[in-house]
């Protein structure tokens, strides 16, 4: 309930209220406005307004005038109101989903009469009056589903649990349970034994809230239990647009696609698909040896599964209309996820292990599928400077993360970004192993001869010019040269 207070405290608010330039978005001036409907309306907007900028309540006032903000007074005595024979506030409160509490409240100022309403922000849901809800939009109210940006922000301020333990099945029966969870590989993954009885399933899945006991009778299936184990995620219908899309396309362009694959399973589970569907799609080359021919992929396999995962993980799952994808041309492999990186794109190496989806990284580091240590990129650039790749590009388009691989290029075909952005890489890497950037290093990077020396001394310059490096020692003789990345 809003407690009560004395009539000092609410002239206090509205003086308050009286001073900002403008009306702020959870709060209202009227003079005269009795309409029922009108004040319903408000009730909505205000308190999810209030809950969108992080207040604790909306605020309604009559008896100021809306644009100069001056004390006039009004003739508006909400207990004297009703709507058809119920009391106004009864029938507002009705009306409210959820209902929320809020309270008028008279106040004398400067002799004139004012009504302050006090509206409580929106918990869990937007409040909604007759079944619409409504919004403020700087000063214009309006409806929410006419301010989609508004709407989805709002959401997220209203919910504070992780997405993880938000629910995307309600009161699912302990046999449905186990058809839409493959069950028998959380067990496989963990490699612990398979319960005998159906009970014991249960109860392991909730233990690791993969599945949480329903009040209502059945299960509860965790936003969590779904995305790591759905048989099939286009069952639960908020997760079908997590689905992981893997396109390979004809040439470099995206003009003509040659096939497309949906794995419509969890992350855990389908991971070993998703795997085996990209190294089917993958470019190869042959060797052929003394005796033997073997296919060896263009790419190095664990370099695209670190960077597959990473992008399943580490997605915003919050946002809307979008898939993760793998894309593959003829002479790049691009991975997308949604929602931009937490930390630096170039600090992606040293940077300790942060996640918007904690309990999902926790789960897939116990399946083995993940590094959680922060590691994986360190793997993905030890692979490429072993398979004598171009540097990987590490780009955010707005709202994406976008991490891209590059087929075999001669030293000749790389140009200035490419060779900046792997002497920078070779040297985090090489810092990460406690060692510095040196010329000899620099020519094992990029496959040179020792002859050589002066063309990596040139593509260390370009870095060190670009701020990518920087010296150990700037008194050091020319041949005791070292580096480290930037941020050393």
């Amino acid at each position: 309930m809003i407690a009560h207070r004395d009539e000092k405290y609410y002239q206090g608010i509205i003086r308050e209220l009286i001073r900002y330039a403008h009306e702020p978005e959870w709060a209202e001036f009227k003079v005269n406005n009795h309409n029922p409907e009108e004040i319903g309306e408000y009730i909505s907007a205000l308190s999810n307004a209030a809950a969108l900028n992080g207040k604790t309540h909306g605020y309604m006032v009559w008896g100021i005038e809306d644009k100069s903000h001056v004390i006039v007074g009004t003739d508006f005595y909400p207990s004297l109101e009703k709507k058809g024979n119920e009391p106004l506030e009864n029938w507002l409160l009705h009306n409210l989903n959820p209902k929320i509490d809020f309270g008028f409240y008279e106040a004398e100022i400067d002799g004139k009469h004012l009504v302050l309403l006090v509206i409580e922000r929106a918990f869990r849901h937007p409040v909604r009056f007759k079944s619409k809800g409504f919004i403020r939009v700087g000063s214009v109210k309006k409806l929410l589903k006419d301010a989609p940006d508004r709407e989805r922000n709002l959401w997220r301020a209203l919910d504070q649990i992780p997405f993880e333990e938000r629910i995307t099945a309600e009161r699912v029966e302990g046999a449905d349970v186990l058809r839409l969870l493959d069950y028998s590989a959380y067990f496989d993954l963990l490699d612990i034994p398979l319960p005998s009885n159906r009970d014991g399933i249960l109860e392991a899945l909730a233990k690791d809230n993969l599945i949480r006991p329903s009040d209502a009778g059945g299960y509860n299936v965790t936003n969590l239990g779904a995305i790591l184990l759905a048989k099939k995620l286009s069952e639960f219908r908020k997760l079908n647009r997590k689905i992981l899309r893997i396109i390979r396309y004809h040439g470099t362009g995206r003009t003509e696609a040659e096939r497309e694959i949906e794995i419509d399973k969890g992350y855990g589970n389908g991971f070993s698909e998703i795997t085996t569907q990209i190294k089917s799609l993958l470019p190869s080359n042959e060797i052929i040896g003394e005796a033997l021919r073997k296919t060896v992929l263009m790419y190095p396999e664990i370099a695209v599964r670190e960077l597959v995962a990473n992008a399943l993980i580490h997605q915003d799952f919050y946002a809307t209309g979008t898939n993760p994808m793998i894309e593959i041309f003829s002479n790049r492999i691009e991975i997308t996820n949604p929602g931009e990186p937490l930390v630096d794109t170039r600090r992606f190496v040293d940077a300790p292990p942060t996640s918007r989806n904690e309990q999902l990284a926790s789960m897939m580091r116990r399946f083995n599928l993940c590094e959680e240590r922060g590691s994986g990129i360190d793997k993905v650039l030890f692979q490429v400077e072993l398979y004598q790749l171009p540097a990987p590009l590490f780009e955010v388009p707005p709202g994406f993360t976008r991490a891209l691989l590059f087929a075999p290029r001669s030293l000749s075909e790389m140009n200035r970004d490419d060779r900046i952005r792997a002497v920078y890489q070779h040297a985090c890497l090489r810092y990460m192993n406690h060692e510095t950037l040196i010329n000899s290093s620099v020519r094992g990077r990029f496959g040179l001869e020792k002859k050589s020396k002066s063309s990596a001394s040139r593509y260390i310059k370009e870095a060190l010019d670009a701020g990518m490096i920087k010296l150990v020692n700037p008194e050091a003789s020319h041949r005791q040269k070292e580096y480290v990345p930037y941020w050393v």
